[in-house]
């Protein structure tokens, strides 16, 4: 058989792809009634492009889905999109001002129609996308937020959670953005490091000496309706049930005692704004203070500010304080790092506000969610998320779901413009059904995150009673990042329960987040953004996952580099090398198809191959079983490449070249069957390569994720049973191999030098071994000779030992290395390696550095440390083994 060199992927995987495609290889067949496994993507935003995060997600859930699909299982991968409300508007409406246009001329149906068109034209861009890496989703069942049957399930929803007093109306302190210009949730809100300035400002009482407090931010003292302070404070006993004048406004207000209070923190004394601080808000309602709006949605100060009024924040606060030191007002000025909360979307700080809004009654939803966890219904993985999840919970605040967006589900309330009754409806009222007056709707619309909430059921046609939600609800597996544990993870366990009285999955996995080489956190502005496509384009997305998956552990980052997906993509083309040299040495009679047993006994590698490939199976599913997607990845790559390559398709090779056709027709068929079985345990994480090898293998059948796992089989397929003899014998020759090359590299013996080993042992099967298997071990080591030697025999004093359980190998390296000269290096490489050492431990018990460096370098230290100490271990070996030797 005539094979390329390289699996040319720029040529292969699109074909591939469009056939699996076409033959609807990723549809589940109807009727099944095994086992299901079935995933919701986490649905990209329609606005997006394949980014790493995306990658690494995706990997991992078709990895799954793969595995799953070659086990057996009913399988569904339903895939889909977000409408992402203020990012997908935020396109649009930069698009129109292109065109020197703003949405409120073209007024709320054309502007939305606009999206609509938008969202036609390039809102297919991530899904094609994820094409290209790979990802086998069931394409006939895609979804959007905003689509027909979705937009039918949140509308249920919501007047449901209403019917039942779930949703409410309410003043209250929500999230303000400025400049997206609409509230946002709690969790929306990031929190950035910032230096900043800690002003102590006096307030002058009418009764007495003044009270000084303490703020970041003075532009919002003329929303100050209380100073407070902690009644158990002895500085300020005198001063509880006083009045102070704000500063510059000379508007009285009183001097409140409260337990939240710090006494610690700035003066102990606590300007009170409600209107503009989350704790002030709620020291307010249990005060029964009024709640002052000193300033707007756009960010600048109201007419509460006299004559600061119309002042943006961050102007006001430069004048305000100049006049308060003018003034005799501002006492002194500290430095101050402290957290700032800012926009995820536009990175604007955020702006409490009181504001009408609707909200979701989160506690009796969250109790549900907890106890699902808790109980064991829904497992999180790793589990150390789980009391993060928890902890969330706990402190729930009720979500606000209002946004003041025109794209996005809209709210379904109506308010009369005569009684003023509130009208939340399933279907459009036209006219109020008390009073028959004219209704207005809600000009609302809901939290992005809303519609996600309901994703696991509303994707499979709830509320209608579907085939689909019957069969495949609840869902098995989430996949997604740990970042998103509360936008998104929280909400559906809490709508999911209230709503299908199920857990929406049964178990959570949290990947990593993907960063850059060094840890850092990719970004445009540091220049180390990885484009997915462009390194698909160059390596080929079977490469590209490899890479993904060989990191997807339990740390939180996994770092990524070109030079590591360069070097899987040279595993890729090992993989294709090895089936090359398999299928041109099979002959014209072996096939799949053959299921005829050639007489004989099997010779020892094609024994121990099956025996490996028996235990290595176990361990792929063991691996896939239990999410560990880097510890698959590490067995497949290290028996392919270590064992299967390295040692079986070189130890078969005298077999196969030699003269009787018995042996060489057993070993043929052992080749083929271990090539498919190879193929088959790498293809979830490789697929398109494995795929293509599948269709080149002589008698194989239909596609290759058709076929059943190694292992899974229940009609007699099998890879084989353990032969522990085998193994051990084989073991033999590998423990040989390992300690010349080990040997070489303590002792730095140069590449080309042919060393001359020696084996000690006194098994008769071993001694048989190294006589049978000499020539190939001598050239897989680049020896000279490999001997045995007498039981008794002595150790030459240049050679250096390694000790087995059956025996030992001698290296005599007189002649190779300059013994006095090696000694020297390696003392002085001893001396650098425990200097470093010590200088890294001094770090890591540090506990400043390990509060305040980031955490990526923190680990970088402590792999530094581990592999300074196995370094500083083999020079000690090497040194003690040079002063026998000398």
């Amino acid at each position: 058989m005539t094979m390329e060199k390289n699996f040319n992927h720029a040529l292969l995987e699109k074909r591939i792809y469009e056939k699996w495609e076409k033959e609807g290889l990723f549809t589940p067949a109807p009727g099944q009634t095994g086992p299901t496994f079935v995933i919701v993507i986490p649905p990209p935003n329609v606005t997006g492009n394949l980014h790493m995060g995306h990658a690494l997600d995706n990997t991992l859930q078709d990895i799954l889905i793969r595995y799953h699909r070659l086990k057996g299982d009913d399988t569904l991968w339903v895939p889909g999109t977000d409408h992402a409300g203020i990012a997908t508007q935020a396109v649009v409406e930069r698009a129109l001002k292109e065109e020197g246009l703003q949405r409120e001329e073209l007024g709320r149906e054309e502007f939305v129609r606009r999206i609509w068109r938008w969202k036609e034209e390039y809102g297919g861009n991530i899904v094609r996308q994820l094409r290209r890496l790979g990802a086998s989703c069931d394409w006939s069942r895609e979804r959007f937020t905003l689509d027909e049957g979705l937009s039918k399930a949140v509308r249920e929803v919501f007047v449901r959670l209403y019917e039942e007093g779930l949703i409410y109306q309410g003043d209250y302190l929500i999230n303000w953005c400025p400049r997206c210009q609409t509230a946002i949730a709690d969790i929306e809100v990031e929190r950035e490091d910032r230096q900043d300035s800690l002003y102590y400002i006096r307030y002058k009482s009418l009764e007495g000496e003044p009270i000084v407090v303490a703020t970041t931010r003075p532009e919002t003292m003329f929303g100050d309706v209380a100073v407070a302070v902690n009644p158990t404070d002895p500085r300020f006993t005198d001063f509880v049930g006083r009045t102070v004048k704000i500063p510059l406004i000379d508007r009285p207000i009183p001097v409140i005692a409260d337990d939240y209070v710090d006494v610690e923190y700035g003066t102990g004394a606590l300007k009170i704004t409600p209107g503009h601080d989350p704790n002030d808000f709620l020291i307010g309602q249990r005060h029964q203070l009024a709640v002052v709006k000193a300033i707007n949605e756009a960010g600048a100060l109201t007419n509460e500010a006299g004559p600061y009024a119309g002042l943006d924040r961050d102007k006001a606060r430069k004048v305000v304080v100049s006049d308060l030191e003018e003034k005799g007002f501002l006492v002194k000025i500290e430095p101050l790092k402290h957290a700032v909360g800012v926009c995820y979307r536009c990175r604007s700080v955020i702006e409490p506000l009181v504001s009408r809004q609707w909200f979701v009654k989160t506690t009796p939803l969250a109790e549900k969610a907890i106890e699902a966890v808790k109980d064991g219904r829904t497992t999180i993985f790793p589990s150390q998320w789980e009391k993060t999840y928890f902890d969330w919970l706990l402190n729930i605040r009720d979500w606000c779901v209002s946004r003041q967006l025109w794209w996005g589900h809209r709210i379904p309330a109506w308010y009369c413009q005569k009684c003023g009754k509130v009208i939340v409806s399933r279907e459009d009222p036209t006219s109020c059904p008390d009073c028959q007056g004219p209704v207005e709707r809600d000009p609302d619309v809901l939290d992005t995150w809303f519609s996600s909430g309901l994703w696991p059921f509303s994707t499979l046609g709830w509320p209608d009673k579907t085939a689909d939600l019957a069969r495949y609800y609840p869902t098995t597996v989430l996949v997604t990042g740990f970042d998103i544990l509360f936008f998104w993870v929280a909400r559906m366990m809490m709508m999911g329960l209230k709503v299908m009285g199920e857990v929406p999955f049964k178990t959570v996995v949290l990947h990593p987040l993907v960063r850059d080489e060094s840890g850092q956190k990719m970004s445009k502005s540091k220049g180390n953004v990885i484009d997915p496509l462009s390194v698909i384009d160059l390596y080929g997305a079977d490469a590209f996952r490899f890479t993904l998956a060989s990191q997807a552990g339990q740390s939180r980052d996994l770092k990524l580099s070109s030079n590591r997906v360069a070097g899987y993509a040279k595993f890729i083309n090992k993989i294709w090398n090895a089936a090359r040299f398999a299928l041109s040495n099979l002959g014209e009679d072996t096939s799949l198809q053959d299921s005829s047993e050639p007489q004989g006994a099997l010779s020892l590698p094609d024994r121990w191959i099956k025996s490996r490939l028996a235990q290595v199976a176990q361990e792929c599913r063991e691996r896939l079983d239990s999410f560990a997607f880097d510890r698959y990845a590490d067995t497949i790559y290290h028996f392919v490449w270590d064992e299967y390559c390295d040692w079986y398709l070189e130890l078969i090779k005298p077999i196969l070249f030699g003269a009787d056709e018995k042996a060489i027709r057993l070993t043929r068929k052992t080749l083929l069957n271990s090539l498919a079985d190879v193929i088959k345990l790498a293809h979830p994480v490789i697929p398109f390569v494995t795929e293509e090898l599948w269709s080149l293998i002589p008698g194989s059948q239909g596609f290759l994720m058709t076929q059943n796992y190694p292992g899974e089989s229940t009609t007699g397929e099998t890879v084989g049973d353990a032969d522990p003899a085998a193994e051990s014998q084989i073991g033999f020759l590998m423990d040989v191999a390992r300690a010349v090359r080990s040997t070489r590299a303590d002792f730095s013996v140069p590449l080309g030098a042919k060393v001359s080993p020696l084996v000690k042992t006194n098994d008769p099967v071993l001694l048989s071994l190294l006589d049978s298997y000499g020539p190939l071990l001598l050239r897989l080591i680049g020896a000279a000779s490999l001997n045995p030697v007498a039981p008794k025999a002595p150790k030459p004093r240049d050679a250096a030992a390694t000790v087995f359980s059956w025996g030992e190998v001698w290296l005599p390296l007189g002649g190779h290395i300059d013994l006095a000269l090696e000694t020297t290096r390696l003392t002085k490489e001893a001396a650098t390696l425990e200097s470093d050492l010590g200088k890294a431990k001094v770090k890591l018990a540090n506990p400043d550095y390990i509060a305040k460096a980031p955490s990526e370098v923190v680990e970088e230290t402590r792999e530094k440390v581990a592999l300074m100490t196995a370094k500083i271990e083999a020079v000690a070996r090497a040194l003690a083994a040079l002063k026998e030797m000398a």
